[in-house]
């Protein structure tokens, strides 16, 4: 059976949600994308968690409008704010349908990638903890368990929910950002031979990366979230290795505590197996 999954993605926050919510569409053949979840953020493209949520519902149904040939799964509109505490739960229609479609038939676990702040998964896990026996998380956020800080946008955002997410007992894939999805980079000049000419989607997602590389000058960008989409869609892509679940520190540190359950950790990514099947996707699906 194909794995079932459950994207919960601010996509509006940066230029890479939009990659992975359309490779996970153009990958009917090994997953089924059951929900699209949108994700609170703030930053300098939001006024507030909700606004950031509410533009990354949108921006999900943008890229929907991109792909008018791929029936869409159906989109839930996610937290209007972070964790008010470690047992505060902050109820949205994206953390009901998470606990009610974890919890239905069949028995197989439900696979949640996640790929911003963690508030939704965290809530769900919150307000129905049983549901941490029938999901699998991906999760997108920190950094590797021996960086010198876990401080990364996903998870500075709202540590709380991290922690629900590290301490729940759930199956727990973290795909750490440095020294990891980093690698996961990519040209203007790529994108320009590979992906421009493909339709309306081709177009657009390179235009965002060459707005990004115009504010902000550089050779190359991370399109860090692919990465756990990625893993969903080919395990292979990813190679990952056991450990204690670790500890996030008030300051945004790790620690480590050997008697803790066990999650995998990324270690390393297939850049060049990901973005072949990417564009080779989008090429096929827009000629």
């Amino acid at each position: 059976m194909k794995p079932r999954i459950v994207l919960d993605t601010d996509t509006y926050n940066e230029v890479d949600d939009q990659f992975a919510l359309a490779h996970l569409l153009l990958s009917a053949d090994e997953i089924e994308l059951e929900a699209v979840h949108a994700a609170p953020f703030l930053n300098s493209l939001s006024t507030s968690p909700e606004d950031g949520m509410e533009k990354s519902y949108a921006e999900i149904q943008r890229v929907y409008e991109f792909l008018l040939m791929i029936p869409p799964p159906p989109v839930f509109r996610g937290s209007r704010d972070y964790l008010a505490g470690p047992k505060t739960p902050q109820p949205s229609e994206a953390a009901s349908d998470l606990v009610e479609r974890a919890l239905r038939p069949p028995a197989d676990k439900l696979v949640v990638v996640a790929i911003g702040a963690c508030t939704n998964v965290a809530s769900a896990l919150l307000l129905e903890p049983k549901i941490a026996e029938r999901i699998e998380i991906i999760w997108l956020g920190g950094h590797a368990p021996h960086w010198p800080t876990a401080r990364e946008f996903n998870l500075q955002q709202d540590a709380a929910a991290a922690r629900v997410l590290f301490d729940s007992g759930a199956s727990l894939k973290l795909l750490p950002c440095y020294p990891v999805a980093s690698h996961l980079l990519v040209t203007v000049a790529e994108l320009e031979a590979h992906l421009e000419s493909h339709g309306e989607l081709g177009a657009y997602l390179t235009k965002r990366v060459r707005d990004y590389r115009e504010q902000f000058p550089g050779q190359d960008k991370e399109i860090w979230d692919i990465g756990a989409t990625a893993w969903a869609i080919n395990p292979k892509w990813v190679r990952a290795t056991p450990m204690p679940s670790p500890i996030l520190n008030e300051d945004l540190t790790w620690s480590a505590d050997p008697a803790r359950h066990s999650i995998e950790v990324g270690l390393w990514v297939n850049r060049a197996e990901i973005f072949r099947d990417f564009f080779a996707k989008v090429s096929r699906a827009l000629p």
